[in-house]
């Protein structure tokens, strides 16, 4: 009798080899490289130093953020960096890795600064390296650099401090995070991740203020002023839409686009609109929407008591079919309202151009597939920093996309299909007279891509 056997049945033993695992993660290594994260880290964490440590705080703070980057989710799994020198280095123990977070900890307003000071001229050296493909390349009013801001909710499987029950009555932490928007090439990078306990509010004006101007610090040549310029554009759903952060974004001279909740004489508001006056609104491929429509609603409001420049801009659609309808619905129509003060434009451009917000929430997602999902550590301040090597995580990926993978589809390969196809990638060392080499096999199917992606990268010179 045949019998069909699916996979080939071998016999495991563990030895010495020269095989490398998690060999694609030389694109992170390289990418810090080039964007001088490393050495700008060692410098900002100097102090933290104690004089006869070995391994340096900086080199740690970035073997988390690779660990992190390459799938992990804890800070245990550093020991898939250690376990591999020719790759990555020295890489500290797992005791060290603790002691090294809580000595930051101890002290994490500065510590957070000097993380996000070597963040932030990180981040100039990539968009200087990506030249024309830089986020804020050829920006302008009309064309602007969009700061995303949006809230997610963290679930705390155990008691932590300032852990608390949420609004969807979970338990656990309500961060508050600012990303920079690539735009339909690319993805898009953290600016600032704000860590809050399960019970902050999704309305407060004054988190979404201290977001912003962490964000704003962190965006090359603005040196952490307060003022902006209509070049960038601050875009948030409702739960911005506060007349407190109204008035700042317009007294720092932002642009905006936040989602904003109607009056209660709604209905009678959009009966006084003509039929004609309608226009079509537009789907994600600049199509035109069946079923949707935008006008503006800002000559038929009273807005005195608002920043001068606000428009309102509304959309009626006819609900999806299956979809329950809400309260607010008026004559069958969902009403959804947005404000912006863009001056110009078709309404529908700057109708698509604010439902593009949803992007944030896929940046959300990759941050909680690069460590946000869970926060692993007790205190709320060693959180804190390690919401900081989440974003320090993210950047990485950002920055390797952006620079290595440059007009390729994989420039927008989230993490799950990067550690697929490159981080995994098999390959092994080799040493040949005074050169080391790593091998990567040809039989992975991206391999040629990775080899590339590590040219392109090594092409471009570190700061400095």
């Amino acid at each position: 009798m045949k019998t069909t056997v699916a996979y080939p049945r071998l016999n495991i033993v563990t030895s010495a080899t020269s095989a490398v695992g998690q060999a694609g993660g030389v694109l992170l290594t390289e990418t810090v490289r080039a964007t001088g994260l490393d050495r700008a880290l060692s410098t900002g964490l100097a102090r933290w130093r104690k004089p006869t440590a070995f391994h340096d705080p900086g080199k740690v703070i970035v073997d988390l953020a690779v660990a992190l980057a390459l799938g992990g989710d804890a800070l245990a799994d550093v020991a898939v960096l250690r376990a591999e020198p020719g790759v990555y280095g020295a890489v500290a123990s797992d005791p060290t890795v603790s002691r090294t977070i809580a000595a930051l900890a101890a002290d994490a307003p500065a510590a957070l600064a000097a993380i996000n000071t070597a963040r932030a001229a990180a981040r100039s050296a990539a968009w200087r390296l990506a030249g024309e493909r830089a986020p804020d390349a050829g920006a302008s009013a009309v064309d602007p650099l969009v700061i995303d801001l949006d809230a997610t909710l963290v679930t705390a499987h155990s008691e932590k401090e300032n852990a608390a029950p949420t609004f969807k009555r979970g338990f656990g932490f309500h961060p508050l995070c600012a990303f920079v928007d690539h735009g339909g090439a690319g993805t898009g990078e953290p600016l600032a991740i704000m860590l809050r306990p399960g019970n902050a509010g999704s309305n407060t004006a004054a988190d979404h203020i201290a977001v912003l101007r962490d964000a704003l610090a962190q965006l090359p040549g603005h040196g952490g002023r307060t003022r902006g310029s209509k070049k960038i554009l601050v875009r948030t759903d409702g739960a911005g839409g506060t007349k407190t952060l109204i008035e700042w974004l317009t007294t720092h001279r932002l642009g905006y686009s936040v989602g904003f909740t109607l009056p209660g004489n709604t209905p009678d508001l959009l009966a006084r609109i003509p039929e004609r006056v309608w226009a079509p609104a537009l789907d994600a491929h600049d199509e035109v929407r069946d079923g949707a429509w935008i006008a503006e609603l800002t000559d038929l409001m009273d807005l005195t008591a608002w920043p001068a420049g606000m428009r309102v801009i509304v959309r009626k659609e006819r609900p999806h079919p299956g979809a329950q309808l809400r309260f607010e619905d008026v004559d069958g129509m969902r009403i959804t309202a947005f404000v912006t003060n863009t001056p110009a434009g078709q309404l529908a451009d700057l109708e698509l151009r604010h439902r593009r917000r949803a992007r944030c929430e896929d940046r959300i997602r990759i941050a909680k597939d690069t460590g946000l999902r869970n926060l692993p550590l007790k205190a709320f301040a060693q959180n804190q920093i390690w919401c900081a090597i989440v974003a320090l995580a993210n950047d990485l990926l950002a920055w390797m996309g952006m620079l290595a993978l440059t007009d390729h589809q994989a420039r927008r390969w989230e993490p799950k299909r990067l550690r697929l196809r490159l981080f995994t990638i098999p390959a092994v060392i080799a040493r040949t007279g005074r050169r080391t080499w790593l091998r990567l096999s040809n039989r992975a199917p991206w391999a040629a891509l990775a080899a590339q992606a590590v040219q392109a990268l090594r092409a471009r010179p570190a700061p400095g």
